[in-house]
């Protein structure tokens, strides 16, 4: 099997995203990684893309009311992210899991990836990722969770 740089982000979100535990330090995630079987590359590619995450929550502030604002994909946004994707993520908004913010998190993410076209099952795992991390966003990842492991959707309070 083709290992990814997604596949290295899995491997990560799986053993410790979720962890109370202290986080090992990067030299020995990068070790832990190599140990697995990833080659530098991925390794080095998938640190980059939670760099990237992390500099784009601190550079996101909270807009004013965008809930009629309408998203217009780019030509590349749109090879990448089919129309099942993207109305993925239209539902997301409705549904009030996504807000204009995380939404353009999750496309700036999806977009940095090494993938030429994303399936559903990527991009709810990205949103998954994206949503752990955000300030304010529990409400959000537990709805996200609860659509993606129980394959439903309770109301968000």
């Amino acid at each position: 099997m083709k290992e990814s740089m997604f596949d290295v982000l899995m491997y990560l979100f799986e053993n410790y995203f979720y962890d109370d535990e202290p986080q090992p330090d990067r030299a020995s995630l990068e070790s832990e990684l190599h140990q697995a079987g990833f080659t530098s590359n991925e390794i080095n590619m998938a640190f980059d893309w939670l760099d990237g995450l992390a500099l784009s929550r601190r550079h996101t502030s909270p807009a004013a009311d965008n809930s009629r604002a309408l998203r217009v994909y780019t030509q590349d946004e749109m090879a990448r992210l089919d129309t099942d994707c993207r109305g993925f993520l239209l539902y997301l908004e409705q549904a009030g899991i996504l807000s204009p913010i995380s939404r353009e998190l999750v496309i700036d993410r999806i977009m940095a990836l090494d993938h030429e076209e994303i399936d559903i099952e990527t991009l709810k795992w990205v949103i998954l990722m994206v949503l752990l991390g955000q300030p304010g966003e529990e409400a959000a990842l537990a709805s996200m969770e609860d659509l993606m492991f129980d394959g439903t959707l309770h109301s968000i309070h």
